[in-house]
């Protein structure tokens, strides 16, 4: 060590005992002086220069301040710098002490933000560390403008990445160059441990090399890391190409893009294998599948809307039928070339304007390739454009290929569902057989799918989330190939994707994945503004579809009465998936329902309900039924069929009428929570419902939780409900939810006063969320003030002015 250096080790360490023999000194003298009025004295001021030396200089001093007593280093740790605070954690941890609220101080002070009420934070040092590696990553922080996280010895990248246990790409992959970086190896390998979800938010469209590192990225820590949850939001208009790459990865699928450097992990023999040819007719289809019965019904109407578009045009321009033999030709003419044809015989024939004859499928592949070496020296004005998106222009219904220059392809994904059939404003697509093929055809390679047989296999991730993507035809048709044989897949997420008529071949997929020798899916939500299928029905064919579903969520807003391009009119769903037959026997424990306006069958709702024994929750959200009879025969049933249930819930439901039904619930000694939200319960005969219900809960020694949020309580239903905790009740609540029920601060004091009077020991939990209570702040203090004597107290400082405001403004 330089003379200097050791100078300044030596002068720092003197300053660190100083430090030490000062404290000593001060609690000593100190400890008589606490009685007094002044109360304890300040720290020395040396104390705290010597803590800031020390501070600056740990890169020499580390191990020695390590060794420090636990009164001493509590001090000096709030003078670290973030690395230096982390690295010491462990050594804090044995000494007794904990860093949170130096952790918490730095999160308020540096990041600015307030984490959400709901979310419970366990660890702030984890919280901290993640969000920094964020903000460092896209550059919305600068490390210089605060002495507390710039430190040369470290890089924040590096040393903050093995917190970090989620990770968000935004906009136009914004860090997925600069990961996949060399500099950055290291930083890559440790997200690959420690990274388990992977969020995609608000995506822009994205150029060629962005993509690329987006490809190595994702094997990095897909295949060969530990990311089990993909997760996209919010993309209101998706690029396909970046779409069904994210897809594919997500499922396992590796293929190095053109010009890319092998894996260095995949070693010269691949971890991975190549799909045998079962395997890869199980995603992908085999050479001659059965056709589902969506794609047969698109198959006749697309059929029936030729002839008669046949009929009426002069002259068609003949096109070509696009097969896989065809479409995997078309892939290796262009080879490793940037530039690349698609179909040039057809092309050449359209453009000619002569008829292609009907043998041209079969010699199509021995002259293909001959064809495209002969054209080759013939200039760009002769060659055909690459044809990418077909689009028909108003009044014209012949084909023709895209307008512009043929882009330069990267890799194999620019040639997915190249000739997929679309709809625009309610018109079909032009190319004529080309988009009749896509549909008619009953191999999904004709979709560009055969790219991914080539494709190694690695790893797949477990949990798939879409929220508010939309799913174009060609999107909807990759997604279910790959769910068809995505065995590894445990929880899947669709919301508000826009499916349409490709909900049926999402159930056909995931039929097949259910035959699938082991198939993990056990968690589906769906959630959609429109839906071809009625919910319950829609619901029947799910758990007809996956039988060892555990967890089921559905939720369709309005029913859909639009004309659905894959069904004719008059063909309706198909028969296999809207069967008659009984549901068999499924394994369901939580199914989540919300409900469309209007009248749903009780009988449909109630054969799911027999055919799951399993079931142990069960939420219906504005559900309407055609009589109290019928709310009153599914209560029946799940008496009868479902005696595992354990938690009900309630919401938005106009239960007015339905009052000695909630009598029923109320007596049923299985359920330990019931929720009724918003289910106007007293809006009729209060003051005799009131007192039944409240005999009801008394007698019920297994109800644990009563949810009863929005339905008009008010001071004398509270003070009747106080009744239930009296000492001749034999009943176990200990949950109690009173939120916005127009509870006044003189009704909840006359409450409290009730329980303290009968002697009620603590019952648990008690919301008070948007109730009156800022009406007489002084009263109601005093009422909560009471109640944290005997339970859980949670509450809000609502103003229920506004509340009144906007009711009245919806009168």
């Amino acid at each position: 060590m330089a003379a200097p250096e050791a100078w300044r080790a030596r002068s720092c360490w003197f300053c660190e005992v100083a430090a030490a023999t000062t404290m000593e000194a001060t609690s000593r003298e100190a400890a008589p002086a606490k009685s007094s009025a002044s109360g304890p004295s300040a720290p020395p001021a040396l104390f705290e220069l010597c803590g800031r030396a020390v501070s600056a200089h740990m890169g020499v001093l580390e191990s020695g301040v390590w060794a420090l007593p636990g009164p001493i280093l509590q001090s000096i740790l709030p003078l670290l710098n973030i690395y230096y605070l982390e690295r010491i954690e462990e050594t804090a941890l044995k000494k007794g002490l904990s860093t949170q609220a130096i952790w918490r101080r730095l999160w308020d002070e540096l990041m600015k933000t307030r984490p959400s009420s709901l979310e419970s934070v366990t660890c702030w040092r984890a919280k901290f560390m993640e969000a920094f590696f964020s903000h460092v990553l896209r550059g919305t922080i600068d490390v210089s403008s605060d002495k507390r996280l710039c430190d040369q010895r470290f890089s924040p990248l590096l040393h903050s990445s093995r917190h970090v246990r989620q990770l968000t790409i935004c906009n136009m992959l914004q860090g997925a160059t600069e990961l996949v970086a060399e500099p950055n190896r290291r930083v890559l390998e440790t997200l690959a441990s420690s990274l388990h979800t992977l969020k995609f938010r608000h995506l822009l469209f994205s150029d060629v090399a962005a993509q690329q590192s987006l490809r190595q990225l994702l094997h990095q820590l897909i295949h060969h890391g530990a990311v089990s949850q993909v997760s996209l939001y919010s993309w209101p208009v998706p690029e396909s190409a970046l779409f069904i790459l994210i897809l594919t990865m997500s499922a396992g699928f590796w293929q190095p893009g053109p010009g890319s450097l092998p894996c260095r992990l995949c070693g010269e023999a691949s971890r991975g294998r190549a799909p045998s040819r079962d395997e890869g007719s199980l995603l992908l289809g085999s050479r001659r599948p059965r056709r589902d019965a969506a794609e047969r019904c698109a198959a006749a109407l697309m059929a029936t809307r030729r002839k008669s578009e046949v009929k009426q045009m002069p002259r068609a321009v003949p096109t070509t039928r696009v097969t896989r033999r065809s479409t995997q030709e078309s892939l290796a003419i262009g080879g490793t070339d940037s530039k690349r044809e698609l179909y040039p015989p057809a092309t050449s024939y359209e453009a000619s304007g002569t008829k292609q004859p009907s043998s041209a499928p079969a010699a199509t592949s021995s002259a293909s390739s001959s064809t495209s070496s002969k054209r080759a020296p013939a200039s760009s004005a002769s060659q055909p454009k690459p044809l990418k998106r077909f689009k028909r222009a108003a009044g014209k219904k012949g084909a023709r290929t895209r307008q512009g220059s043929g882009a330069e392809s990267e890799d194999l994904y620019d040639f997915v569902f190249i000739v997929a059939g679309e709809k625009e404003d309610g018109e079909e697509m032009e190319i004529g057989e080309v988009a009749c093929g896509a549909l008619d055809g009953s191999d999904p390679s004709c979709l560009g799918l055969p790219a991914l047989e080539a494709s190694q296999r690695f790893r797949s991730i477990s949990t798939l989330e879409l929220f508010t993507v939309p799913l174009s035809t060609e999107a909807a048709l990759t997604l279910c190939h790959l769910l068809s044989s995505w065995v590894s897949l445990e929880s899947l997420t669709l919301s508000y994707n826009g499916l349409g008529s490709n909900i049926f071949r999402l159930l056909d997929s995931l039929r097949a994945l259910s035959g699938q020798a082991g198939c993990r899916l056990r968690a589906l939500h769906l959630s959609d503004l429109f839906s071809p299928l009625p919910i319950l029905e829609l619901t029947r064919a799910i758990v007809r579809a996956l039988p060892l579903l555990r967890v089921l969520s559905i939720r369709v807003d309005h029913p859909s009465q639009r004309d659905n391009p894959a069904v004719p009119e008059n063909a309706g769903p198909p028969n296999h998936i809207i069967g008659d037959e009984e549901i068999p026997e499924n394994c369901l424990e939580q199914l989540e329902m919300g409900f469309p306006r209007g009248a749903q069958p009780a009988p449909l709702l109630c054969s799911v309900l027999k055919a799951s024994g399993s079931l142990q929750q069960l939420s219906l959200d504005s559900a309407t039924f055609a009589s109290p009879q019928d709310f009153g025969l599914v209560l029946q049933t799940l008496k009868e069929y479902n005696q595992s249930l354990k938690r009900l819930s309630f919401h938005d439901m106009n239960l007015a009428d339905c009052q000695s039904e909630v009598l029923f619930l109320l007596q049923n000694l299985t359920l330990q929570e019931i929720t009724f939200s918003f289910c106007r319960l007293f809006e009729k005969r209060p003051t005799q419902f009131l007192p039944e219900m409240v005999a009801a809960m008394k007698g019920n020694s297994t109800l644990k939780g009563l949810r009863l949020p929005g339905n008009r309580l008010g001071n004398a239903g509270l003070l009747a409900l106080a009744d239930v905790f009296s000492e001749d009740s034999s009943s176990s609540l200990c949950q109690l939810d009173i939120s916005s029920n127009c509870i006044k601060p003189d009704g909840l004091l006359e409450f409290a006063k009730r329980l303290e009077r009968w002697g009620r020991g603590a019952f648990g939990h008690l919301r008070l969320f948007q109730n009156w209570l800022d009406q007489d702040a002084v009263t109601a203090r005093e009422a909560i003030r009471r109640l944290r004597a005997t339970c859980h107290v949670v509450s809000d400082s609502w103003d229920s002015s506004q509340a009144f405001a906007d009711y009245v403004s919806t009168m």
